[in-house]
């Protein structure tokens, strides 16, 4: 598939009127958005959440476009949009999450950098929050001692990782060529899909960089 965007955010939404526009806004909020793409994946709700992505689609034509499917799953919906994604790089981001606007242009910044290059970066890593309901502290997940930020890194350069310092697909840009050389497919209706996501592609990314923020 050509390249069309930079960045495509693939969000699986299963029943998230609820969350859903704080993540699309979120996504669609950088100073220079015409290089990204938001593919909202409708798994088969039955609330309104289809309708809305159908709205965002239609408020915002070329940059947010709702996919319906069947109930799959998790894995099912994040199969569907890494499929159907026109961007160079990819990242998963559930519906009831959302990114700072800071965050994302660093990121955008980085990955922009990479295009036309004839060796471009295969997976960008950030810091990720853990927000839980009830509870008063974010918790941030950093990698900044197993990683020199800002710099071009190999497997070999990397340090030890902490007991909590475990990388999950919410840290994760992968280079959308790699995951698809990788050719992974999530298992449909199974729970903790995304540590598949999250360590399969590996032996495919020969490059990567760690961004020391949270995204």
């Amino acid at each position: 598939m050509q390249e069309k965007k930079t960045l495509t955010f693939v969000v699986p939404a299963y029943n998230m009127t609820e969350y859903l526009e704080r993540c699309v806004e979120s996504l669609i909020a950088a100073k220079r958005n015409d290089d990204i793409e938001v593919l909202i994946v409708d798994d088969g709700s039955s609330d309104g959440t289809l309708k809305m992505a159908r709205k965002f689609e239609a408020r915002n034509p070329g940059i947010v476009r709702a996919i319906h499917q069947e109930n799959k799953g998790h894995g099912g919906a994040v199969n569907t949009g890494i499929a159907a994604a026109s961007g160079m790089y990819v990242k998963v981001v559930d519906a009831d999450d959302w990114v700072g606007p800071e965050s994302l242009e660093q990121v955008l910044a980085v990955l922009r950098d990479e295009v036309g290059k004839d060796d471009p970066l295969d997976m960008l890593v950030t810091n990720y929050v853990y927000d839980k309901v009830g509870k008063r502290n974010k918790h941030v997940v950093s990698f900044r001692h197993a990683m020199e930020p800002g710099k071009r890194l190999t497997w070999d350069d990397l340090g030890h990782f902490g007991l909590t310092e475990y990388i999950l697909m919410h840290a994760l840009v992968y280079r959308t060529a790699v995951v698809r050389e990788s050719k992974m497919q999530l298992p449909e209706h199974t729970f903790y899909v995304d540590f598949i996501y999250a360590y399969q592609p590996f032996p495919w990314v020969k490059s990567l960089q760690y961004l020391d923020t949270p995204f």
